[in-house]
């Protein structure tokens, strides 16, 4: 008789993975990095327990949304004030200081929420350019946009 593997958190081998994010769009690269951070891509997934990899995104500020959801998809936000309720546009926010952040929340809304999700979410770092300072874990890099040819939009 065969059993169900479930893994146990000591049991769990984390690799780390490098994605150019430069051209991609913004939602399918979400969608490959959720998938990634949960440990799906993995035989041994096991749900309740963090056995995803760990993801370094660079060139985060080149992402890219098709059709108008650049000026029409609005980010919402309130200041905790009454009436405080604000919003921008991914165009704003991709050309604000933090380009990286809309990454971050498109991955972070793909994932169940939680208490796993949080920890999930402590092993995507997203950076806004080429440089990252995790050399020295030699991340394997994924070529997103080979996956599918709709990935990149030209």
């Amino acid at each position: 008789m065969k059993t169900t593997l479930s893994l146990k958190p000591a049991e769990v081998s984390k690799g780390w993975t490098l994605i150019d994010a430069d051209g991609l769009v913004l939602g399918r690269l979400a969608a490959i990095i959720a998938q990634r951070l949960r440990g799906k891509h993995k035989a041994q997934f096991t749900p309740h327990v963090d056995c995803g990899d760990n993801i370094v995104v660079v060139n985060a500020e080149k992402v890219r949304v098709t059709g108008k959801k650049a000026d029409q998809s609005i980010f919402y936000y309130h200041t905790g004030f009454p009436g405080g309720i604000k919003g921008r546009s991914v165009r704003q926010r991709l050309e604000s200081k933090h380009p990286e952040r809309v990454i971050e929340k498109a991955v972070e809304r793909m994932i169940t929420r939680g208490p796993l999700q949080r920890q999930q979410m402590r092993h995507l770092h997203v950076y806004a350019g080429a440089a990252h300072p995790h050399d020295g874990q030699q991340p394997k890099p994924l070529d997103v946009a080979a996956l599918n040819t709709k990935n990149k939009r030209v």
